[in-house]
């Protein structure tokens, strides 16, 4: 198949995907189209970064060994000789029929990302004349954010799972999360109407930062256990190899460029390395959820009868963090079951939601800011 033909098939594979939110928004016309559209893709976006998990967590990775397309076509089902011929070879290697599909239905979803943040630039870009610049340059911003990231996934591919890559690949994704939200959090008012409107926000953006500093260390460590395949490296809860501080190797864990199961020096990791890897993030898990504890329990008794959207995310917020803690502590008592797995890695993006969320509540000047503007 031509590399032209291929990608035409997969430029409508990704026009029908995008099409099924899409119809559903023209069929809730009470609401505005800008808004939902802008809604239905940080949904998008979540639904990704958890079949990404699962598609990582299932070894199918690299159940379509090139990229964008499957042995050259735009699906498995035209390369089926090729995916049987590479199973039957090697039959727990990591290319099989069910991973090919698993790892081609993850690139759809990430085309349908990309197909819809397209048509959010086309309709900021028609609305350029009464919400101004703002919402394009915005947009264009997201566009160029997922271009990125697509880089990134193509990267994952052709460097053969290489750590560092798949983790910023998952990082990249929460970045898109974040930014998307706050894009769809905004209020794009028409710049011919002027409102007026008083906001008080009690929360502290210092601790919001901190929060959100926090939060992204914890999920790169992570993200680098689980890239690492170091999720068992301390088979023990709470101690490590049943010592309270195990023997680590900080170097040899934490050296970025390097091939999957390998060192610097070309040879195998060793289990020591990834003791450490998985030890830095259990850690440092204590520290997040008491930055994260405090904020929310600060959202919640700040919070009153005009920021009752608050209390709800805080009160979200604080749910995750107890299932955070529990699902990694099921991880290991449990062997690393795909359930908790999965929910471990969708909690860690709810809380880049409910950070992002948070945001709008929060002030770097007084405990309670006062925004007016005018009304007609």
């Amino acid at each position: 198949m031509s590399s032209l033909l291929l990608l035409a098939e997969l430029a409508a594979i990704a026009i029908v995907f995008a099409g099924l939110p899409l119809a559903y928004l023209w069929t809730r016309p009470t609401y505005n189209f800008f808004q939902k559209l802008n809604w239905v893709l940080v949904f998008m976006t979540f639904d990704l970064i958890v079949f990404g998990a699962f598609t990582r967590l299932t070894d199918s990775g690299l159940g379509c060994p090139d990229w964008p397309g499957c042995y050259g076509t735009s699906n498995p089902w035209h390369a089926i000789s090729e995916i049987q011929q590479a199973e039957a070879n090697m039959p727990t290697g990591p290319v099989t029929v069910i991973k090919a599909w698993i790892e081609m239905i993850h690139r759809y979803l990430a085309m349908t990302v990309g197909a819809l943040i397209l048509i959010q630039v086309a309709v900021a870009w028609s609305k350029l004349s009464s919400l101004g610049k703002k919402p394009l340059l915005g947009s264009l911003g997201l566009l160029i954010l997922v271009c990125i990231q697509g880089a990134f996934g193509a990267w994952t591919v052709t460097l053969k799972l290489q750590p560092i890559i798949v983790t910023i690949h998952l990082m990249l994704a929460l970045v898109l999360l974040a930014c998307l939200t706050t894009y769809a959090q905004q209020e794009w008012i028409d710049k011919s109407s002027v409102t007026t409107r008083l906001q008080c926000k009690p929360l502290s953006s210092k601790l919001l930062l901190l929060a959100a500093v926090i939060l992204s260390t914890q999920i790169f460590l992570g993200a680098w256990v689980s890239t690492n395949y170091a999720v068992l490296a301390c088979p023990d809860f709470p101690t490590c190899m049943d010592r309270l501080w195990p023997e680590t190797a900080w170097q040899e864990g934490f050296t970025l460029w390097r091939g999957l199961g390998l060192n610097a020096q070309g040879e195998s990791i060793t289990p020591v390395a990834l003791q450490t890897i998985h030890w830095a993030h259990r850690i440092f898990a204590m520290v997040a959820l008491v930055v994260l504890g405090a904020l929310g329990l600060s959202a919640l008794g700040l919070s009153n009868s005009k920021s009752l959207g608050m209390a709800r995310i805080a009160q979200l917020l604080l749910g995750l963090l107890i299932l955070q803690a529990l699902t990694g502590i099921s991880n290991v008592v449990f062997q690393w079951p795909l359930l908790a797995a999965l929910m471990h890695t969708a909690g860690s993006a709810a809380l880049v939601f409910c950070l992002v969320r948070l945001v709008q509540w929060s002030s770097w000047s007084t405990p309670i800011h006062m925004k007016m503007s005018k009304s007609l």
